[in-house]
């Protein structure tokens, strides 16, 4: 497996396309939905490679100076349950931690919750969102 900083468009043609295979297909989730206003060409995206196939990929931009928001942490069906979503999660707060940001937020599905917490993230329960695919819960975390 390569990890990689998504920093020019065919590596976020990757990321996109982990998207759209994995969210996409099993949600129903159209374009529309699964791509907004925080995907641009300066959106830093992790994608991560098995050979040049792109299988996982997580998404990052500032909310604040010294805040990230991470999103879009989609693994491909066939790679789930090898580690690469905690692996995307790892390497996009390291990118972050690298660009001066000292904390990460997401929101979390609330059936991953406990996947984000064992990677250190604190739910807020007070602090839902509800959204047209899924109810999400906020997280934090230092960095």
């Amino acid at each position: 497996m390569k990890i990689l900083r998504a920093e020019t468009t065919e590596y976020q043609a990757g990321a996109y396309y982990v998207r759209i295979q994995a969210m996409g297909r099993k949600y129903h989730i159209t374009l529309e939905q699964e791509f907004d206003e925080h995907d641009t060409p300066d959106t830093k995206y992790i994608v991560i490679l098995d050979d040049d196939f792109p299988v996982a990929t997580c998404r990052l931009y500032a909310i604040d100076e010294k805040s990230v928001m991470l999103g879009r942490i989609v693994v491909l069906p066939e790679y789930r349950h090898k580690g690469l979503g905690s692996l995307a999660v790892t390497e996009a707060e390291k990118w972050a931690a690298d660009l001066g940001y000292k904390r990460a937020v997401l929101e979390s599905r609330e059936e991953k919750v406990g996947f984000y917490e064992k990677l250190g993230y604190t739910a807020d329960f007070n602090n839902v969102v509800k959204g047209k695919t899924f109810t999400c819960i906020h997280m934090e975390k230092s960095l």
